[in-house]
């Protein structure tokens, strides 16, 4: 059954001009019939159904002021606007609502406006052209609101007391506001993020207008917030990410299976983990069962182990999954771009270790694995990511030194964060974070030691006496969610573009590596013969064949982040040298082809390789933004 609610349609305005024209009831209120114009202000049309009160006006208020931080408006018009719903309330009950909502607007500090109640209005507005310009709220009476399950670890994660440290790579813990961050700057913003705990977004990251340029991804109108749209482009570099996590988890040694997307709330074994794991879950019936969208691989990684037979012979047993997707359903407000969504594919790798002498060992192989991912395949830097560390205090007073190696692995100062004691099911905790160009931070690689979910889901192996033993399980994602590795290696590129440096991706990630460009139609043929040549070296290569100036056609290349260029005319075709423009190096090289086909195939070397689904030349293409 439909739930009614307060239904707000909230409009982020340049301005809005609006003159009441006629009653349309009885009771509508008197006013004069003038025109009226407010300028850089949030319009709410709203709708109050049956069943909404004063209790709900509050809350819309509450609501609503939250996006108004992040529009960085406080100006405010609650314009009555019955056609968002059939089910509208007695005009005396929505009168009340409205006067309530601009009450408790006014009593918050904003500065608020309202359209006269009962009349039928003509209005002009203009809207500003962001992602969140535009959103629709449905407050619902607190009896009937929509069911969230918010696990007693995200609670607790709220309230959770820490003590915050830098440890040196000797080793030496230093208090947060002890430690001199002039030579870590990004450590600053990190220590900061972490402690401050603000997750919500004031404004558009920068990735998000990159991501819609390079046609990339974008949001996902008639899907729920934070699931995206994936063009060709981003489709090709996100299923190469997956593929090359996917090649370095196996080679490592795990064993690649496929897990259900739900599972049901009543199962033993997961009621319980469900409490230990901070996070939103979605939530679906289907006949008598409730169930839950996943959060993460575990579950069907868990139930599958405990289902195997293996002894000590087999350890570490080491289970992979590339999930698409995994679900959280994430506050609203902190839904900015490819940083945090609600759909995400993440790969997710456990390793069941005898002891954890065993898990020690395997620490550090998926540490380096970890390392590997992020410098090889993003190409980002160890000055580009912080490394946290969280454990119990125990944990550290009995493993200080393994603690302390991991911190000399990444040879420079890292966050520590430290509880007195153990709430979460695992006791020791490290992660990879980017910060980006709004100095929020985001977890990329992970590992954790898990002390519980073993004996939780029964997972047993057979040990050298031949008795049954529970294992520890090492939760690791080896990049962290790939949308986030796309929003990573997106910030990275404005960051650089911000210096001076010339904004790209991963020349093997690159949806177009090389463009070739004939200087007139009647070279097009020969153009083409050359793009043959060398696309039969799983180079990725397009033709730029509309009538366009050579000038015009450089520029655009130059705006996709195209890594080589190569202008074909009879002079080219006369020597058999190319120009090639090399976005890398800032110049443009004389090369033979297959000297330069040498040097591609050189520099994507090991990485994985997709064809270009988009058509070859350009004059075939759509484009996907209007």
């Amino acid at each position: 059954m439909e739930a009614y609610g307060l239904r707000i349609l909230q409009l982020h305005s340049n301005f809005i001009e609006y003159k009441p024209i006629e009653k349309e009831i009885a009771m509508a209120e008197e006013c004069e019939k003038k025109e009226q114009r407010l300028e850089e202000l949030a319009v709410l049309f709203t709708c109050v159904e049956k069943g909404d009160n004063e209790a709900v006006a509050r809350k819309a208020v509450e609501e609503v002021k939250s996006s108004l931080k992040q529009l960085k408006v406080n100006r405010v018009l609650i314009y009555p606007y019955a056609h968002l719903s059939s089910n509208l309330a007695k005009p005396v009950n929505a009168l009340k609502v409205i006067k309530a909502m601009e009450k408790y607007a006014k009593g918050a500090g904003i500065e608020t406006h309202r359209t006269p109640f009962g009349w039928c209005k003509q209005f002009s507005i203009s809207i500003k052209g962001h992602p969140l310009a535009e959103q629709s709220k449905v407050i619902l009476p607190i009896e009937a609101e929509e069911k969230e399950v918010v696990s007693k670890a995200l609670k607790a994660e709220e309230k959770l007391k820490s003590s915050w440290f830098i440890m040196q790579t000797d080793g030496k813990m230093i208090p947060v506001e002890e430690f001199d961050f002039s030579k870590h700057v990004n450590l600053e913003k990190f220590v900061k993020y972490e402690i401050e705990k603000v997750r919500a977004v004031q404004q558009i990251p920068p990735h998000v207008k990159l991501m819609r340029r390079l046609e990339i991804a974008d949001y996902e109108p008639g899907s729920d917030p934070g699931n995206f749209r994936w063009y060709p482009k981003g489709h090709l570099i996100k299923s190469l990410l997956e593929q090359f996590v996917t090649q370095e988890v196996t080679e490592y040694g795990a064993m690649e299976v496929e897990t259900p997307v739900m599972y049901d709330f009543q199962h033993p074994s997961l009621a319980n983990y469900l409490d230990r794991f901070p996070a939103r879950q979605y939530v679906l019936e289907s006949g008598e069962k409730e169930l839950f969208l996943r959060f993460s691989a575990c579950f069907g990684q868990f139930l599958m182990a405990h289902d195997a037979q293996f002894s000590y012979r087999q350890l570490p047993f080491r289970i992979y999954e590339l999930t698409k997707y995994s679900f959280r359903r994430e506050k609203s407000g902190e839904l900015a771009g490819l940083r945090r969504l609600r759909a995400f594919t993440m790969p997710d790798c456990h390793a069941l270790c005898a002891d954890l002498d065993q898990a020690k060992k395997e620490f550090f192989l998926r540490f380096e694995s970890c390392r590997k991912v992020l410098d090889e395949g993003l190409e980002l830097g160890k000055d580009d990511y912080e490394m946290a560390i969280r454990f119990t205090k125990d944990f550290l007073e009995e493993n200080r030194d393994f603690i302390v190696s991991l911190a000399k692995q990444m040879n420079k100062p890292v966050l520590v964060e430290m509880w007195k004691e153990r709430f979460f099911y695992f006791v020791l905790k490290w992660e990879f974070n980017f910060v980006d160009n709004l100095d929020k931070a985001s977890a990329l690689s992970t590992d954790q030691i898990d002390i519980e979910n073993a004996e939780r889901y029964d997972i047993t192996y057979v040990d050298e006496k031949g008795e049954k033993r529970h294992p520890l399980i090492l939760h690791c994602s080896p990049s962290g969610a790939i949308e986030r590795c796309v929003y990573a290696m997106l910030e990275r590129a404005y960051r650089e573009q911000k210096k001076g440096n010339v904004p790209m991706l991963p020349l093997w990630l690159s949806p177009t590596q090389v463009r070739v460009i004939p200087v007139s139609d009647r070279f097009i043929e020969d153009a083409e013969k050359i793009v043959d040549k060398i696309e039969k070296h799983c180079i990725r290569v397009d033709l730029d064949d509309r009538p366009l100036t050579i000038q015009k056609k450089v520029r655009e290349a130059e705006t996709e982040w195209i890594n080589y260029v190569l202008v074909i005319g009879q002079k080219e075709l006369d020597s058999g040298t190319l120009s090639v423009r090399d976005r890398k190096a800032r110049e443009i090289r004389k090369m033979q082809l297959q000297k330069f086909i040498d040097e591609v195939e050189k520099n994507t070397k090991n990485m994985p390789f997709k064809p270009l689904t988009l058509p070859r030349r350009l004059s075939k293409r759509p484009r996907f933004f209007k």
